[in-house]
């Protein structure tokens, strides 16, 4: 289970048995959710976020956040699921400090 970012307590993380579409959990205290990239043609045209089963999603505040997140660094978080899944490099967690806009 590769943790790629850690984002004000949240965990961004990939399992290691992951599967398509491309996406990326966000974990905080016990809750989950995920966010399911599109893409079309080599670009990321939409960015889903989901609920995971059997686990309760993000508090609103820290949705809102990862949603955040996710969408400031979408290109990274696809390039370290290519690099991690498809060229079995390894990737390594960092710490993002301060709130992105």
């Amino acid at each position: 289970m590769p943790k790629i970012f850690e984002y004000l307590g949240i965990s961004i993380l990939f399992y290691s048995n992951e599967h398509e579409p491309i996406h990326v959990h966000g974990k905080s205290q016990g809750y989950e959710s995920k966010a399911e990239f599109i893409i079309i043609e080599g670009k990321i045209t939409e960015i889903t976020i989901k609920e995971v089963r059997g686990r309760e999603p993000l508090p609103i505040n820290e949705l809102k956040e990862f949603k955040k997140f996710v969408d400031a660094f979408k290109s990274e978080i696809v390039q370290k699921w290519i690099d991690y899944f498809v060229l079995h490099k390894e990737i390594h967690c960092i710490k993002i400090e301060g709130r992105v806009k």
